[in-house]
Protein backbone atom coordinates (compact mmCIF):
# COMPACT_ATOMS: atom_id res chain seq x y z
CA UNK A 1 0.00 0.00 0.00
CA UNK A 2 1.25 3.51 -0.81
CA UNK A 3 1.32 5.74 2.31
CA UNK A 4 0.99 9.53 2.60
CA UNK A 5 3.38 11.46 4.82
CA UNK A 6 0.57 13.47 6.52
CA UNK A 7 -2.95 14.79 5.93
CA UNK A 8 -6.29 13.00 6.00
CA UNK A 9 -5.31 10.42 3.37
CA UNK A 10 -3.32 7.62 5.02
CA UNK A 11 -2.73 5.39 2.00
CA UNK A 12 -4.04 3.69 -1.13
CA UNK A 13 -4.18 0.00 -2.00
CA UNK A 14 -5.57 -2.01 -4.91
CA UNK A 15 -6.73 -5.57 -5.44
CA UNK A 16 -8.64 -7.72 -7.90
CA UNK A 17 -8.24 -8.43 -11.59
CA UNK A 18 -9.63 -7.60 -15.04
CA UNK A 19 -13.04 -8.93 -13.99
CA UNK A 20 -13.39 -6.47 -11.10
CA UNK A 21 -10.84 -4.22 -9.41
CA UNK A 22 -11.15 -2.63 -5.97
CA UNK A 23 -9.38 0.61 -4.96
CA UNK A 24 -9.29 1.42 -1.22
CA UNK A 25 -8.34 4.86 0.15
CA UNK A 26 -7.57 4.80 3.86
CA UNK A 27 -8.60 7.97 5.75
CA UNK A 28 -8.31 9.32 9.28
CA UNK A 29 -11.83 10.81 9.15
CA UNK A 30 -15.20 10.37 7.51
CA UNK A 31 -15.58 11.79 4.02
CA UNK A 32 -17.88 12.02 1.03
CA UNK A 33 -16.78 11.59 -2.56
CA UNK A 34 -18.05 12.65 -5.94
CA UNK A 35 -17.40 10.72 -9.13
CA UNK A 36 -16.31 12.90 -12.04
CA UNK A 37 -16.96 11.57 -15.54
CA UNK A 38 -13.91 10.38 -17.42
CA UNK A 39 -12.64 11.07 -20.90
CA UNK A 40 -14.56 10.20 -24.03
CA UNK A 41 -12.81 6.85 -24.43
CA UNK A 42 -13.69 5.74 -20.87
CA UNK A 43 -10.01 5.13 -20.10
CA UNK A 44 -9.81 7.48 -17.10
CA UNK A 45 -11.82 7.91 -13.91
CA UNK A 46 -11.63 10.80 -11.45
CA UNK A 47 -13.06 10.95 -7.95
CA UNK A 48 -12.89 14.03 -5.68
CA UNK A 49 -13.21 14.17 -1.90
CA UNK A 50 -13.97 17.72 -0.67
CA UNK A 51 -12.59 19.16 2.58
CA UNK A 52 -9.75 16.64 2.83
CA UNK A 53 -6.03 17.39 2.87
CA UNK A 54 -3.07 15.48 1.47
CA UNK A 55 0.40 15.66 2.95
CA UNK A 56 2.17 14.83 -0.31
CA UNK A 57 1.14 13.58 -3.73
CA UNK A 58 0.90 9.82 -4.20
CA UNK A 59 1.11 7.76 -7.36
CA UNK A 60 1.91 4.24 -8.41
CA UNK A 61 1.37 1.29 -10.72
CA UNK A 62 -2.10 -0.19 -10.86
CA UNK A 63 -3.62 -3.64 -10.70
CA UNK A 64 -6.29 -5.36 -12.78
CA UNK A 65 -8.34 -2.73 -14.63
CA UNK A 66 -6.23 0.13 -13.27
CA UNK A 67 -3.04 0.81 -15.22
CA UNK A 68 -1.75 3.56 -12.89
CA UNK A 69 -3.11 5.95 -10.29
CA UNK A 70 -2.32 9.29 -8.66
CA UNK A 71 -3.70 11.28 -5.72
CA UNK A 72 -3.25 15.07 -5.48
CA UNK A 73 -4.94 18.06 -3.83
CA UNK A 74 -6.84 20.56 -5.95
CA UNK A 75 -9.03 23.51 -4.85
CA UNK A 76 -9.55 22.28 -1.29
CA UNK A 77 -10.29 18.69 -2.28
CA UNK A 78 -8.35 15.47 -2.61
CA UNK A 79 -8.51 14.07 -6.15
CA UNK A 80 -7.97 10.43 -7.16
CA UNK A 81 -7.12 9.88 -10.85
CA UNK A 82 -7.20 6.39 -12.32
CA UNK A 83 -5.72 5.56 -15.72
CA UNK A 84 -7.52 2.43 -16.92
CA UNK A 85 -6.18 -0.56 -18.81
CA UNK A 86 -9.46 -0.79 -20.79
CA UNK A 87 -12.82 0.99 -20.86
CA UNK A 88 -14.43 0.54 -17.44
CA UNK A 89 -16.93 2.11 -15.05
CA UNK A 90 -17.43 2.50 -11.32
CA UNK A 91 -19.83 -0.20 -10.13
CA UNK A 92 -20.15 1.30 -6.66
CA UNK A 93 -18.27 3.53 -4.22
CA UNK A 94 -18.89 3.80 -0.49
CA UNK A 95 -17.36 4.59 2.90
CA UNK A 96 -16.60 1.94 5.54
CA UNK A 97 -16.24 3.28 9.11
CA UNK A 98 -13.64 1.96 11.55
CA UNK A 99 -14.29 -1.52 12.93
CA UNK A 100 -12.58 -4.13 15.07
CA UNK A 101 -9.06 -4.62 13.75
CA UNK A 102 -9.42 -1.66 11.35
CA UNK A 103 -8.86 1.68 13.11
CA UNK A 104 -9.28 3.85 9.99
CA UNK A 105 -12.04 4.88 7.62
CA UNK A 106 -11.87 3.26 4.18
CA UNK A 107 -13.34 4.67 1.00
CA UNK A 108 -13.92 1.84 -1.48
CA UNK A 109 -14.24 2.13 -5.28
CA UNK A 110 -15.20 -1.01 -7.23
CA UNK A 111 -14.50 -0.90 -10.99
CA UNK A 112 -15.86 -3.26 -13.65
CA UNK A 113 -15.23 -3.42 -17.41
CA UNK A 114 -17.74 -1.78 -19.71
CA UNK A 115 -20.11 -4.06 -21.55
CA UNK A 116 -19.22 -4.55 -25.21
CA UNK A 117 -22.09 -3.33 -27.36
CA UNK A 118 -23.16 -5.65 -30.16
CA UNK A 119 -23.29 -3.98 -33.60
CA UNK A 120 -26.79 -2.97 -34.66
CA UNK A 121 -27.90 -4.86 -37.76
CA UNK A 122 -29.47 -2.39 -40.24
CA UNK A 123 -33.03 -3.08 -41.31
CA UNK A 124 -33.35 -3.92 -45.04
CA UNK A 125 -34.81 -1.10 -47.12
CA UNK A 126 -38.16 -2.09 -48.63
CA UNK A 127 -39.28 -0.51 -51.91
CA UNK A 128 -43.07 -0.17 -52.12
CA UNK A 129 -44.88 -1.39 -55.26
CA UNK A 130 -46.79 1.10 -57.47
CA UNK A 131 -50.14 0.82 -55.58
CA UNK A 132 -53.05 3.25 -55.38
CA UNK A 133 -52.59 5.88 -52.75
CA UNK A 134 -54.29 5.08 -49.41
CA UNK A 135 -55.39 7.68 -46.90
CA UNK A 136 -52.80 8.09 -44.24
CA UNK A 137 -53.72 6.77 -40.81
CA UNK A 138 -52.73 8.85 -37.81
CA UNK A 139 -49.76 7.37 -35.99
CA UNK A 140 -50.57 6.01 -32.51
CA UNK A 141 -49.31 8.08 -29.60
CA UNK A 142 -46.04 6.70 -28.28
CA UNK A 143 -46.27 4.86 -24.96
CA UNK A 144 -44.23 6.21 -22.12
CA UNK A 145 -41.58 3.74 -21.06
CA UNK A 146 -39.69 3.88 -17.77
CA UNK A 147 -36.07 4.93 -18.00
CA UNK A 148 -33.80 2.08 -16.94
CA UNK A 149 -30.40 2.73 -15.43
CA UNK A 150 -27.68 0.96 -17.33
CA UNK A 151 -25.54 -1.21 -15.04
CA UNK A 152 -22.45 -2.93 -16.48
CA UNK A 153 -22.74 -6.71 -16.10
CA UNK A 154 -20.47 -8.43 -13.60
CA UNK A 155 -17.68 -10.33 -15.29
CA UNK A 156 -16.46 -13.34 -13.26
CA UNK A 157 -12.78 -13.10 -12.26
CA UNK A 158 -10.43 -14.76 -14.73
CA UNK A 159 -7.85 -17.40 -13.86
CA UNK A 160 -4.74 -16.33 -11.96
CA UNK A 161 -1.53 -16.37 -13.99
CA UNK A 162 1.25 -18.41 -12.36
CA UNK A 163 4.70 -18.54 -13.95
CA UNK A 164 6.74 -21.64 -13.08
CA UNK A 165 10.48 -21.33 -13.64
CA UNK A 166 12.52 -24.55 -13.79
CA UNK A 167 16.02 -23.42 -12.80
CA UNK A 168 19.03 -23.96 -15.08
CA UNK A 169 18.68 -25.94 -18.34
CA UNK A 170 20.53 -26.62 -21.58
CA UNK A 171 24.26 -25.96 -21.30
CA UNK A 172 23.72 -24.82 -17.67
CA UNK A 173 23.15 -28.11 -15.79
CA UNK A 174 23.32 -26.70 -12.25
CA UNK A 175 24.54 -28.89 -9.38
CA UNK A 176 25.26 -32.61 -9.65
CA UNK A 177 23.84 -35.26 -7.34
CA UNK A 178 24.78 -38.90 -7.15
CA UNK A 179 22.48 -39.81 -10.05
CA UNK A 180 20.94 -36.63 -11.45
CA UNK A 181 21.69 -33.14 -12.71
CA UNK A 182 19.84 -30.30 -11.03
CA UNK A 183 18.34 -29.05 -14.30
CA UNK A 184 16.48 -32.36 -14.75
CA UNK A 185 15.22 -32.46 -11.15
CA UNK A 186 13.96 -28.88 -11.46
CA UNK A 187 12.15 -29.54 -14.75
CA UNK A 188 10.46 -32.67 -13.42
CA UNK A 189 9.15 -30.74 -10.41
CA UNK A 190 8.01 -27.82 -12.59
CA UNK A 191 5.99 -30.13 -14.84
CA UNK A 192 4.42 -31.84 -11.79
CA UNK A 193 3.43 -28.46 -10.34
CA UNK A 194 1.99 -27.39 -13.69
CA UNK A 195 -0.16 -30.53 -13.81
CA UNK A 196 -1.36 -29.91 -10.23
CA UNK A 197 -2.42 -26.31 -10.94
CA UNK A 198 -4.09 -27.08 -14.25
CA UNK A 199 -6.21 -29.83 -12.68
CA UNK A 200 -8.13 -27.22 -10.70
CA UNK A 201 -8.94 -25.05 -13.72
CA UNK A 202 -8.29 -21.93 -11.61
CA UNK A 203 -4.96 -20.99 -13.16
CA UNK A 204 -3.27 -20.09 -16.39
CA UNK A 205 0.19 -21.65 -16.09
CA UNK A 206 3.14 -20.22 -18.01
CA UNK A 207 6.45 -22.10 -18.08
CA UNK A 208 9.76 -20.33 -18.63
CA UNK A 209 10.91 -23.66 -20.09
CA UNK A 210 9.26 -27.04 -20.57
CA UNK A 211 12.27 -28.86 -22.04
CA UNK A 212 16.03 -29.02 -21.63
CA UNK A 213 16.85 -25.56 -23.01
CA UNK A 214 18.81 -22.61 -21.67
CA UNK A 215 16.84 -19.42 -20.89
CA UNK A 216 18.81 -16.33 -19.75
CA UNK A 217 17.82 -15.03 -16.33
CA UNK A 218 16.55 -11.65 -17.51
CA UNK A 219 14.33 -13.36 -20.10
CA UNK A 220 12.70 -15.42 -17.35
CA UNK A 221 11.65 -12.21 -15.60
CA UNK A 222 10.46 -10.72 -18.89
CA UNK A 223 8.30 -13.79 -19.50
CA UNK A 224 6.55 -13.20 -16.18
CA UNK A 225 5.98 -9.50 -16.82
CA UNK A 226 4.72 -10.01 -20.37
CA UNK A 227 2.26 -12.62 -19.06
CA UNK A 228 0.99 -10.10 -16.46
CA UNK A 229 1.77 -12.79 -13.88
CA UNK A 230 0.09 -12.86 -10.48
CA UNK A 231 2.84 -15.07 -9.04
CA UNK A 232 6.32 -16.30 -10.07
CA UNK A 233 7.92 -19.38 -8.49
CA UNK A 234 11.42 -20.52 -9.42
CA UNK A 235 12.29 -24.15 -8.59
CA UNK A 236 15.88 -25.13 -7.72
CA UNK A 237 17.80 -27.90 -5.95
CA UNK A 238 20.39 -26.86 -3.39
CA UNK A 239 23.92 -28.29 -3.03
CA UNK A 240 26.64 -28.32 -0.38
CA UNK A 241 30.01 -29.75 0.58
CA UNK A 242 28.50 -31.78 3.43
CA UNK A 243 26.37 -34.60 2.01
CA UNK A 244 24.49 -34.85 5.33
CA UNK A 245 22.98 -31.38 4.91
CA UNK A 246 19.40 -31.53 3.69
CA UNK A 247 16.17 -29.52 3.74
CA UNK A 248 14.16 -27.01 1.75
CA UNK A 249 14.27 -23.22 1.96
CA UNK A 250 12.58 -20.27 0.28
CA UNK A 251 14.20 -17.04 -0.92
CA UNK A 252 12.58 -13.66 -1.47
CA UNK A 253 14.19 -10.45 -2.71
CA UNK A 254 16.64 -8.76 -0.34
CA UNK A 255 16.98 -5.02 0.22
CA UNK A 256 20.30 -5.15 -1.62
CA UNK A 257 18.52 -6.85 -4.51
CA UNK A 258 15.89 -4.10 -4.47
CA UNK A 259 18.61 -1.47 -4.76
CA UNK A 260 20.14 -3.37 -7.66
CA UNK A 261 16.78 -3.49 -9.44
CA UNK A 262 16.21 0.22 -8.87
CA UNK A 263 19.61 1.15 -10.31
CA UNK A 264 19.05 -1.09 -13.32
CA UNK A 265 15.62 0.39 -13.83
CA UNK A 266 16.92 3.96 -13.78
CA UNK A 267 19.94 3.31 -15.96
CA UNK A 268 19.51 0.80 -18.76
CA UNK A 269 17.14 -2.10 -18.16
CA UNK A 270 13.91 -0.64 -19.50
CA UNK A 271 12.28 -4.07 -19.29
CA UNK A 272 11.94 -3.44 -15.55
CA UNK A 273 9.93 -0.26 -16.14
CA UNK A 274 6.21 -0.16 -16.76
CA UNK A 275 5.65 0.60 -20.44
CA UNK A 276 2.99 3.17 -19.60
CA UNK A 277 5.57 5.48 -17.98
CA UNK A 278 8.30 5.83 -20.63
CA UNK A 279 8.61 9.62 -20.46
CA UNK A 280 8.73 10.16 -16.71
CA UNK A 281 11.91 11.64 -15.25
CA UNK A 282 14.20 9.60 -13.00
CA UNK A 283 12.84 11.00 -9.73
CA UNK A 284 9.26 10.07 -10.61
CA UNK A 285 10.32 6.64 -11.85
CA UNK A 286 12.18 6.03 -8.60
CA UNK A 287 9.13 6.93 -6.49
CA UNK A 288 6.79 4.77 -8.54
CA UNK A 289 9.27 1.91 -8.57
CA UNK A 290 9.79 2.04 -4.80
CA UNK A 291 6.04 2.08 -4.07
CA UNK A 292 5.37 -0.85 -6.35
CA UNK A 293 8.34 -2.95 -5.29
CA UNK A 294 7.66 -2.45 -1.58
CA UNK A 295 4.15 -3.83 -2.00
CA UNK A 296 5.44 -6.68 -4.17
CA UNK A 297 8.09 -7.64 -1.60
CA UNK A 298 5.42 -7.79 1.10
CA UNK A 299 3.29 -10.09 -1.04
CA UNK A 300 6.31 -12.28 -1.84
CA UNK A 301 7.17 -12.63 1.86
CA UNK A 302 3.54 -13.47 2.63
CA UNK A 303 3.50 -16.24 0.01
CA UNK A 304 6.89 -17.55 1.20
CA UNK A 305 5.51 -18.10 4.70
CA UNK A 306 2.35 -19.78 3.38
CA UNK A 307 4.52 -22.01 1.17
CA UNK A 308 6.74 -23.08 4.09
CA UNK A 309 3.68 -23.85 6.23
CA UNK A 310 2.29 -26.17 3.53
CA UNK A 311 5.45 -28.08 2.56
CA UNK A 312 6.61 -28.66 6.14
CA UNK A 313 4.86 -32.04 6.30
CA UNK A 314 6.34 -33.29 3.00
CA UNK A 315 9.99 -32.28 3.25
CA UNK A 316 12.37 -31.26 6.05
CA UNK A 317 13.17 -27.55 6.24
CA UNK A 318 16.49 -25.87 6.89
CA UNK A 319 16.87 -24.19 10.26
CA UNK A 320 16.57 -20.77 8.66
CA UNK A 321 14.06 -21.68 5.99
CA UNK A 322 13.00 -18.16 4.84
CA UNK A 323 16.00 -16.32 3.40
CA UNK A 324 16.57 -13.27 1.21
CA UNK A 325 18.94 -12.69 -1.68
CA UNK A 326 19.36 -10.59 -4.79
CA UNK A 327 18.69 -13.38 -7.30
CA UNK A 328 17.98 -12.02 -10.78
CA UNK A 329 14.75 -14.02 -11.17
CA UNK A 330 13.26 -12.17 -8.18
CA UNK A 331 13.80 -8.67 -9.58
CA UNK A 332 10.44 -7.96 -11.26
CA UNK A 333 9.04 -4.96 -9.32
CA UNK A 334 5.38 -5.84 -9.90
CA UNK A 335 5.27 -9.67 -9.74
CA UNK A 336 5.36 -11.43 -6.33
CA UNK A 337 8.18 -13.96 -6.64
CA UNK A 338 9.94 -16.66 -4.62
CA UNK A 339 12.80 -19.05 -5.30
CA UNK A 340 12.19 -22.47 -3.74
CA UNK A 341 15.26 -24.58 -2.98
CA UNK A 342 13.43 -27.92 -2.85
CA UNK A 343 16.18 -29.79 -1.04
CA UNK A 344 19.86 -30.71 -1.40
CA UNK A 345 20.69 -32.72 -4.50
CA UNK A 346 23.99 -33.57 -2.79
CA UNK A 347 22.04 -35.42 -0.07
CA UNK A 348 20.97 -38.95 -0.99
CA UNK A 349 17.56 -38.77 0.73
CA UNK A 350 16.66 -35.36 -0.70
CA UNK A 351 17.76 -36.45 -4.18
CA UNK A 352 15.57 -39.55 -3.91
CA UNK A 353 12.57 -37.53 -2.71
CA UNK A 354 12.93 -35.06 -5.60
CA UNK A 355 13.54 -37.65 -8.31
CA UNK A 356 10.91 -40.30 -7.48
CA UNK A 357 7.62 -39.57 -9.20
CA UNK A 358 5.31 -40.31 -6.24
CA UNK A 359 7.17 -38.28 -3.60
CA UNK A 360 7.78 -35.46 -6.09
CA UNK A 361 4.05 -35.36 -6.92
CA UNK A 362 3.12 -35.19 -3.24
CA UNK A 363 5.62 -32.36 -2.73
CA UNK A 364 4.31 -30.34 -5.68
CA UNK A 365 0.70 -30.96 -4.62
CA UNK A 366 1.57 -29.24 -1.34
CA UNK A 367 3.16 -26.36 -3.25
CA UNK A 368 -0.05 -26.13 -5.27
CA UNK A 369 -2.08 -26.09 -2.03
CA UNK A 370 0.00 -23.15 -0.82
CA UNK A 371 -0.73 -21.26 -4.06
CA UNK A 372 -4.45 -21.92 -3.54
CA UNK A 373 -4.22 -20.58 0.02
CA UNK A 374 -2.27 -17.49 -1.07
CA UNK A 375 -4.82 -16.44 -3.69
CA UNK A 376 -7.75 -17.26 -1.40
CA UNK A 377 -6.24 -14.88 1.15
CA UNK A 378 -5.68 -12.20 -1.52
CA UNK A 379 -9.32 -12.39 -2.62
CA UNK A 380 -10.52 -12.00 0.99
CA UNK A 381 -8.33 -8.92 1.48
CA UNK A 382 -9.45 -7.37 -1.81
CA UNK A 383 -13.13 -7.80 -0.90
CA UNK A 384 -12.85 -6.07 2.48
Amino acid sequence: MAHAASGNVLGVRLGGNLGETRVVIELDRSAQAQLVSGTTDDKRLILTMPSLTLGSELQGFGSGLVKSWAVDEVAGAVRLRLALAQPASVKRHFLIPPAAGQPHYRYVIDIVPNAVKAPVKPEPIKVAANLPAQPAKPAPAPKATPVKRSVPPFVPPGPKVVVIDAGHGGHDPGARGADHWEKDINLGAALALKARLERSGDYKVVMTRDSDVFIPLDQRVQIARRANADLFISLHSDSGMNDQTRGASVYTLSDKGSDRAAKSMLNKNDWLVDASLPNQDKAVKQILFDLTQRETKNRSANFAQILLDHIDEDVPLLGKSHRDAGFAVLLAPDVPAVLLEMGFITNREDERLLSEETSRKDFMDSVGDSIDAYFAQSIRLASR
